[in-house]
Parts: C-alpha cells; sequence; structure tokens
C-alpha cells in the first residue's frame, strides 16, 4: 500500500481520493444500469482516478467492468487489438483459457501469451488481429458475445479515448463503433480522455457519430472547502502542521487542479519542518515549478511571435474581444483574421482552453512560469 501522504502523476484511490461523491454516485449508477458515460474535463482533475474508484466499488458477481488505455493506439487495427486483447484477458476466469476463448469467439487468430522474465509483472496477451482476416464488426461486438454467454453486463472503459479522432479514417471508425456498439443490449461504455478540445470534437458535434451517446460529465474543479480539510489531515498524519490559510493557498496557486493540489502540497510538505510557513510554501512552489519548466520550454520553443503575443494577452487578462484595434495594437497580433488561426493552434497544442467566459490559459503552473519569465 502506498503510504506517501499526496500522490501525483497517476491516478489515486483509496485515502488518497477526495470529494467527488456526486460523480462517484452517478457514475456507479450508470455502470449498474447499463448506461453509457462519457467524462470531458481539463487535464489533472481526476478522471482515471474517479473511473477506477468506482471500478473498485462494484461487487456484483453479474458486474464486470474491464478498463483499457488506448493512448498507444495509431491505428484502426492498433485499437483493435487493444480492446479485443484486454477484453479476453478481462473476461477469461483462468489464464489457461484465455487463448481457448480467443479462438472461440474471433475468428482466424493466432492468440499467444507473453510472459515478462520478471515473475512478478504482468503478462500480455496478442492475438494477431489482421484487418484482411477480421472485421471491425467482430472485433467490437467481442464483448457482447462473451457477456451474452456468460450471462453478465460488461462495462469497457477506454481511457484517452481522444486517440480514436486522431487515427486516419477517424469517422468511419467512428461510425462503424457507434453502430456496432448502439445496438449492444448487454455491454454499456465509459468513455473519457485527457485531451479536452479533441475529446470534445468527438462527442459535442451534431455532426459527429458519438453525438448524445451517452450520460455526459463535465469534471469541475474539487471545491476549496473540501480539499483544505484532506491537506491538513494529511500533513498532521505526517506530525507536520498546516494552517488551513496555508492549505487554502494551495490550492488557489494551482486553480484547484486535483494532480498539481497533490504535487504542490506534497513539495511543501518536503520542505517545511514541524509546521508550514510563508518561506517553506514560497520554497515547496519554486521546488514544483522547476519540475515543471522543461516541459513549459518546450511547449514555448516553437511558437511564432503572434501565438506569444496572445499568451501575453490571456495572461494580462484579456480573454475574448482579441480583434479590438486596442488589444491587436498592444500585443501585436497582426490582423484580425489571423486571430482565429493563433487561437486554433493554441487549442491544438492545449495551451488554451475556452469556455463560457472566454480563453484561459489551460494549465495554471504554465501560466505562472509564463508570466514570471515571458511577460
Amino acid at each position: 500500500m502506498n503510504t506517501k501522504p499526496f500522490v501525483y502523476g497517476m491516478s489515486v484511490e483509496g485515502e488518497h481520493f477526495t470529494d467527488r461523491e456526486l460523480e462517484t454516485k452517478r457514475l456507479k449508477l450508470n455502470f449498474e444500469n447499463g448506461i453509457n458515460s462519457i467524462l470531458i474535463s481539463p487535464r489533472r482533475m481526476g478522471k482515471t482516478s474517479l473511473v477506477k474508484k468506482v471500478m473498485g466499488m462494484i461487487d456484483d458477481a453479474q458486474l464486470k467492468v474491464v478498463y483499457m488505455d488506448i493512448y498507444k493506439c495509431r491505428t484502426e487495427f492498433d485499437f483493435y487489438d487493444k480492446f479485443a486483447s484486454t477484453i479476453i484477458k478481462a473476461t477469461a476466469t483462468k489464464l489457461d483459457t484465455m487463448v481457448e476463448n480467443a479462438k472461440k469467439f474471433i475468428t482466424s487468430i493466432t492468440p499467444k501469451i507473453s510472459f515478462s522474465p520478471d515473475l512478478n509483472a504482468d503478462f500480455t496477451l496478442s492475438l494477431g488481429i489482421d484487418k484482411n482476416r477480421n472485421s471491425a464488426e467482430e472485433i467490437l461486438n467481442l464483448p457482447e458475445k462473451i457477456a451474452q454467454e456468460r450471462g453478465i453486463h460488461i462495462v469497457v472503459c477506454i481511457d484517452e479515448f481522444q486517440q480514436i479522432g486522431e487515427i486516419p479514417n477517424s469517422i468511419s471508425v467512428q461510425r462503424a463503433m457507434r453502430s456496432v456498439w448502439q445496438h449492444q443490449q448487454n455491454v454499456s461504455y465509459c468513455l473519457f480522455g485527457s485531451k479536452q478540445h479533441l475529446m470534445a470534437n468527438i462527442f459535442y458535434s451534431r455532426k459527429m457519430p458519438f453525438y448524445q451517446f451517452g450520460d455526459m460529465f463535465f469534471l469541475k474543479r474539487i471545491p476549496t472547502d473540501k480539499w483544505v480539510p484532506f491537506i491538513t489531515l494529511r500533513f498532521a498524519q505526517t506530525g507536520k502542521r498546516i494552517s488551513d490559510k496555508l492549505a487554502e493557498n494551495i490550492c488557489v496557486t494551482v486553480e484547484n487542479y486535483s494532480a498539481y493540489v497533490q504535487q504542490l502540497a506534497w513539495n511543501v510538505l518536503a520542505v517545511s519542518g514541524e509546521r508550514v510557513t510563508n518561506e517553506s510554501f514560497n520554497d515547496g512552489l519554486e521546488a514544483t515549478l522547476a519540475q515543471v519548466i522543461p516541459l513549459f520550454v518546450e511547449q514555448t520553443a516553437n511558437l511564432t511571435t503572434y501565438q506569444l503575443n496572445l499568451l501575453r494577452a490571456i495572461v494580462a487578462g484579456t480573454h475574448r474581444d482579441f480583434g479590438k484595434k486596442k488589444t491587436t495594437s498592444v500585443y501585436e497580433l497582426g490582423t484580425r483574421s489571423n486571430i482565429p488561426k493563433i487561437i486554433k493552434a493554441l487549442t491544438e497544442r492545449e495551451i488554451i482552453e475556452t469556455n463560457e467566459n472566454g480563453i484561459f490559459i489551460a494549465d495554471p503552473l504554465f501560466k505562472l512560469w509564463f508570466k514570471r519569465e515571458m511577460m
């Protein structure tokens, strides 16, 4: 068991998971009642942690929840191989039945189980799926076939689902998925990902195959009043003390982004004595920035002058109406017609995001660093 007081850079569970009571209850109900779920939010908001928390709460032999991460899938058949092998691996009752089940449910495959030299490591299952021998419909129907035979319901959770929007012939692939999945009676899906604008492109447009595919969640930031007691308790468990005010400062500084709250809290704890002071808080913040600065330098290395200037305008407080003469002249943004192109490029790089209040820097630590180094 992980006894570290704060966890970041990975999904969190158990005592490291805080709040999300309403989302947890709603997602669990969806899993139990066969409702498709779509989770969309900015990075570092805890989508994966929420899904895995709910997975751990399911205590029903007739309900099987399967999790897969498709971040490394770059083609249609990369996805099909990952999809099928994960389903087979997760639903087989014994190791020696995996190959047998794979051959039963999918034709013309050459399944193989590979073990790591490390006896404590996991094993991999490859199926040898081939586009010339296996159809998309056959693979996509796999969980339904297994669920029907075993008399269970399967929930398929797919992390980094935005990758589907990046593969060649993406729209055709999405149509194939939707046409098969929407008719399944014994399988439901939980689709979520870390790139908000790509997920929005897949699920928000009426023209897209996955429009209105399921119950839409937009994870908001955990409120400060939920974070403060969590932070103070975790400090106390290590024999250190942090005031409510400084715990609140941790949240405010990183704008309540879940992963950053835990990262900054850990760094503040690491540099503090028995009691957190303003000085140790600042030292913890510097340590946190030092961990992410190389990424920010890389993100901005190839930006154009116009793109950097738009970021300067946003950091200075301009969040809409960038085409006004005063804004374009002060920040040298070029012509009005150029601004949508700048916004599109920065959105695709996930440096900015748009909401009902305008356009903002997507990453609060990036904003801190940019204000300090680039203004």
